[in-house]
C-alpha cells in the first residue's frame, strides 16, 4: 500500500506529537551521499521546544507545506538555516517551532546502527562537509557515475 506524502507525514508527526520514536527509510537523494535513498534508514525523535540545536544535526522539519530531513547549517536566534549534504547552492530556512524531529541514529541495510552522537559519524559528517560545495558537487557527479545512487 502506497500512502500520499500528506498522509504519511500526518501520521509520523503524530506519533512524534505523541512522544515515540519513528523509523523511516530515506528516499530522495538530497543527503547523499552519507544517507542513501532506498538503502538507509533513520530514526527520529521528538524535538521538544527548548531542546538545545546545534549546527551539524540533522532535523525533520517543516517546509512550504513539505517535511524535508537536512543539517542545520547555521542558527540565528530563533531561524534556521538547513542544507541537504548532496545540494551544494540550495538552502532552507525555517523556524525552530518548524522543527519536528531530531535524527539520532542511522541503520543501514545490514542491520548496523550508527549513533549520531558517535565519534564515527561525526567524523564522517566533518570530512564531507570540510569541502567546499563546489567540489562536492563535482565528487557527488562522479559517485553517480560511478553508480553510487
Amino acid at each position: 500500500m502506497q500512502l500520499t506524502n500528506e498522509l504519511f507525514f500526518a501520521r509520523v508527526e503524530e506519533e512524534l506529537g505523541e512522544g515515540h520514536t519513528v523509523q523511516l527509510r530515506i528516499k530522495g537523494g538530497s543527503m547523499r551521499p552519507l544517507l542513501r535513498s532506498d538503502r538507509d534508514r533513520v530514526v527520529l525523535t521528538p524535538y521538544r521546544p527548548g531542546e538545545a540545536l546545534r549546527c551539524g544535526q540533522i532535523v525533520l522539519f517543516r517546509y512550504r507545506g513539505q517535511h524535508i530531513l537536512h543539517r542545520i547549517v547555521r542558527i540565528e536566534g530563533d531561524r534556521l538555516i538547513l542544507e541537504g549534504d548532496g545540494n551544494y547552492r540550495r538552502q532552507e530556512h525555517c523556524r525552530v517551532a518548524d522543527v519536528a524531529a531530531v535524527m539520532r541514529r542511522v541503520i543501514r541495510p545490514d542491520g548496523v546502527e550508527i549513533s549520531c552522537d558517535s565519534g564515527r559519524w561525526r567524523r564522517m559528517s566533518r570530512a564531507w562537509l570540510m569541502w567546499p560545495p563546489i567540489v562536492r558537487r563535482y565528487i557527488l557527479a562522479l559517485l553517480y557515475r560511478l553508480g553510487y545512487r
